[in-house]
Order: C-alpha cells, then structure tokens, then sequence
C-alpha cells in the first residue's frame, strides 16, 4: 500500500505562508529547513538549489511543505492559466473546518483570493475555493457529519512532535 506523506506548494514569501496557513487555518509549523545541499538540488533538478521549507500539520498529521525557491528565485505562475481550475495539472487541497465563512473570511484578510463564498452543496455541507497568496487552490469544506464525529487519527510526521510552546524545529539543513 502506498501512503500519502505531505503535499507541497511553491510560494514567493514564506514568512507570509506560513502566517496564512497556520493563523488562518490553525495548522502547526512544526519545522524550518534551510537547505543547500546536493542532494537538493539532485531531487529538484536544478544545480546549487537553495530552499526554505515550512513544515506544517494539520490536526491529522498530513504535512503542507511550503517551499520559497532562493537560488534559482522563484517565479510566478500566469495568472490566468492559474486561475483556470479545469485545466489538465490543476491541484488543490482541502481542509474541513468548523466555520467555512469565517474561516474564508480570515483568509481573505490574510491575502487568500476568493472566487465565490462557502454554499451549501448538500445538506450539512457547505464547500468554495479560494486561491492562498501564492495563487495555490485550496477548498474548505464545513461538514456537520465531521462535526459530530471529528477525524481523530494522526499521522506518523516521522519527526519528534513540537515542543509545548509550538516553535518547532530551527534552522536545520535537510
């Protein structure tokens, strides 16, 4: 069986994401990679890569690496090809929250680009998606049936968990 291990976003500020993602949707950093070493730039397929990774867990574990390009710098996406969610290679992640209003909302407020507010698809769910700053799709889902019974299994991150004060790990060169 294979097992899904994170899944990671390209974006320009990482200071920025790393706000979005954890003040806005609660997620937990829970570890900071500098890293300039070969094998990098092997496994990303540019020569003297430099990276900076956020590690972040949601309540189940699942791990959003969020990686700012140094060296060679980051460039942006077109904006329209990005925009269009029907196009072949599109991605997205989804997060269930408590409240998708508020939660879109706070996300507006912290840069997220909106395409339409949370509606309600079925009874008792309400779903919409929402660009992060970098332009990555995510959709919130508020489901009444996570509600009453939340999803109480956690990954295994494969490192130790952070520590009280929620700083996580430092620095570092993976």
């Amino acid at each position: 069986m294979t097992i899904l291990n994170h899944t990671g976003f390209v974006v320009e500020d990482l200071d920025r994401s790393v706000r979005f993602y954890t003040e806005g949707l609660g997620l937990e950093r829970y570890n900071l990679v500098h890293s300039n070493r070969p094998a990098i730039s092997s496994v990303v397929g540019y020569a003297d890569a430099y990276l900076l990774i956020a590690l972040l867990a949601g309540a189940d574990g699942h791990t959003l690496e969020l990686i700012q390009y140094v060296s060679p710098a980051g460039e942006p996406s077109d904006p329209d090809a990005q925009a269009r969610r029907a196009r072949f290679g599109a991605a997205h992640l989804c997060f269930v929250v408590g409240d998708a209003e508020a939660t879109h909302e706070r996300l507006v407020g912290l840069g997220g680009r909106a395409l339409d507010p949370p509606v309600e698809v079925y009874e008792g769910l309400w779903a919409c998606y929402m660009q992060d700053p970098d332009g990555n799709w995510i959709e919130l889902i508020e489901d009444e049936a996570s509600k009453r019974q939340p999803f109480t299994i956690r990954q295994n991150l494969g490192v130790p968990a952070p520590p009280a004060n929620g700083k996580g790990g430092q620095g570092g060169d993976a």
